[in-house]
């Protein structure tokens, strides 16, 4: 059988041309963006994938150069266990009492030198002992000195005495004249007096600070001068231990922390204890240099106060009818007067960020320095020499 289909004719739709044409402009947008946003998306991941990867990375380089810094450094650092007779007041009078304190060290010399702080090696102290890094107890630990205690270098110098046959290993001595304001840093030491080689990690936060520091009783103080101020946790125990540039040198000597506050501690900068550390590891016992001047450390309003034209600088001023300069010192032999302005010890100024004393403490008794003063307005040099500080 054969079927007659008809074919049905579809009417075609009228269509105007310009519309047409902007229709399929949409449509190719349209898939353009969508292509594009898709790729976009791809491109973003990766991008966002390759900052994080980046931020991997960097935390992973600075715990790998922190875990480097403490394993060169560490051997050098030691625990300091201090026992000792101290005097306390009471209602019924004056009695001596036995006292313990704990700190740290740092090993200077491949023979058994140690710097610490001087209030950790406390007047009165008779037995020290050093814990080396791999935890071996030293007992014979002698005291070779430490600075007075108005001193504004908080000082002291041990030197071990009987090894037990290890081999010990100096830290390698930095140049703190070279560190800025964020600069990494790492602090080692025995935090709370209990955990040995605690390693923390901060920046350089400020230097040229002045802080009073006392300790926990509140029962003495003192005035320390030119320290760098760090935002890297100093736990009571750290006192005495290293402060760590990224290349392993020591750049200076943890004192102190603000107890009020969080994230401050301060530092001795390792320069202005270069000249103890001379007269230590040469002469085997601790010679302050001095040049004997009793002085005021300029600021805009003590300058203002006096009537000074110059706002920076050691001002010789008399005080309680004391002459400025000690009769018989170097400053005197120099011919250092009353009044006059020291701005200058050879090339170094003297400022907020340089104190005098700082700067001398840099030096060696027998030193020739360059003292460059303003007298009545006028600039001069004299030369010194340094000499030994008396009752050290």
């Amino acid at each position: 059988m054969t079927l007659n289909i008809k074919k049905k004719r579809i009417p075609q739709m009228s269509v105007n041309k310009p519309l047409a044409e902007k229709i399929l402009l949409v449509l190719i947008c349209l898939t353009a963006g969508f292509f594009g946003g898709t790729l976009a998306t791809r491109d973003s991941t990766k991008i966002s994938n390759s900052s994080s990867d980046s931020q991997q990375q960097i935390v992973s380089s600075e715990s790998q150069l922190i875990g480097q810094i403490a394993r060169n450094v560490g051997p050098s650092v030691v625990s300091v266990n201090v026992s000792g007779v101290a005097t306390s007041s009471s209602i019924f009078g004056q009695n001596q009492v036995e006292q313990q304190s704990a700190g740290t060290g740092v090993i200077i010399s491949n023979d058994g030198v140690i710097i610490t702080n001087r209030h950790v090696i406390p007047t009165g102290s008779t037995d020290v002992s050093v814990t080396l890094s791999d935890g071996t107890k030293l007992n014979e630990v002698e005291v070779i000195g430490r600075t007075n205690d108005s001193d504004p270098l908080d000082i002291a110098f041990l030197k071990i005495k009987d090894t037990k046959g290890k081999k010990l290993q100096a830290a390698k001595l930095g140049d703190s004249s070279k560190v800025q304001v964020g600069d990494k840093v790492v602090a080692i030491g025995n935090a709370l007096g209990q955990f040995q080689n605690t390693v923390t990690s901060g920046i350089i936060s400020g230097y040229g600070r002045s802080i009073e520091a006392g300790d926990e009783s509140g029962n003495s103080s003192e005035t320390l001068q030119n320290l760098f101020q760090t935002d890297t946790a100093i736990n009571r125990g750290n006192s005495g231990g290293p402060l760590v540039n990224i290349n392993s040198e020591v750049i200076a000597i943890n004192t102190a922390v603000a107890g009020n506050a969080e994230n401050v501690g301060f530092a001795i900068p390792i320069n202005d204890v270069q000249g103890l550390i001379k007269s230590v590891l040469r002469d085997g016992k601790l010679i302050r240099p001095y040049l004997g001047v009793r002085f005021i450390s300029l600021t805009d309003d003590i300058a203002y106060q006096n009537n000074l034209s110059t706002k920076r600088g050691a001002y010789l001023a008399p005080s309680e009818g004391q002459p400025s300069v000690l009769a018989g010192s170097p400053a005197e032999k120099a011919g250092l007067k009353d009044k006059d302005i020291i701005t200058k010890i050879n090339d170094d100024s003297i400022n907020e960020n340089n104190s005098l004393t700082s700067v001398l403490g840099r030096h060696s008794v027998g030193d020739k320095v360059m003292v460059t003063i303003v007298r009545d307005g006028k600039e001069q040099n004299l030369q010194a020499t340094l000499e030994k500080a008396p009752q050290l």
